[in-house]
């Protein structure tokens, strides 16, 4: 019987690093663990490191995901304000997604920590599922719950028609914070 060898410091995020740049979807801290034969909070350690060395690396609801340049495909970028109840969160990355549009983020202005960003990275159905699948088997809160609602998202796409379109999109379902 052979043991799998247990990968050390460096090299192991050497190896890390590069999984996360071949791989075309995020991966969980604990698929990484199981390459690496190490914990899942190793891998949480390591990835610290790799972003405090300027790596690209975010931390999805989906696993971690290493940000290569933009594509041409998808250099087109707009912030968008929205307000909408918690219930109604779902429809509104269906929405986006549906158009062809990623939702990079969602930020919110917290009035002691400033602003706050986390990282979302949808850009079809399955991924919003899956979004939402871990926020109800975590039973977590959405981040605009801490500001009744109000919050920012990042939007891609390919083209500023497709952001038009996603944000005249938004304002119909009544999702954008009128101007």
């Amino acid at each position: 019987m052979t043991e799998k060898k247990k990968l050390l410091g460096e090299e192991r995020r050497e190896k890390l690093l590069a999984l996360l740049k071949e791989s075309d979807s995020p991966l969980t801290g604990t698929q990484l663990a199981a390459m690496a034969n190490v914990s899942r909070q190793v891998i949480v350690g390591d990835i610290t490191l790799l972003k405090a060395k300027n790596e690209p690396i975010v931390a999805t609801s989906q696993g971690y995901l290493y940000l290569h340049s933009p594509s041409s495909s998808m250099r087109y970028e707009k912030t968008v304000a929205c307000f909408h109840s918690p219930e109604r969160a779902e429809e509104e990355l269906q929405l986006l997604v549906d158009l062809g549009v990623t939702v990079k983020d969602v930020k919110i202005e917290h009035p002691v920590y400033g602003d706050l960003t986390a990282s979302i990275m949808v850009s079809n159905r399955k991924e919003v599922r899956q979004f939402f699948e871990k926020i109800r088997k975590t039973n977590a809160s959405f981040l605009s719950e801490l500001t009744d609602g109000i919050h920012l998202h990042t939007l891609q796409a390919s083209s500023k028609a497709v952001l038009e379109e996603a944000e005249k999109a938004l304002k119909n379902a009544g999702f954008l914070i009128n101007e």
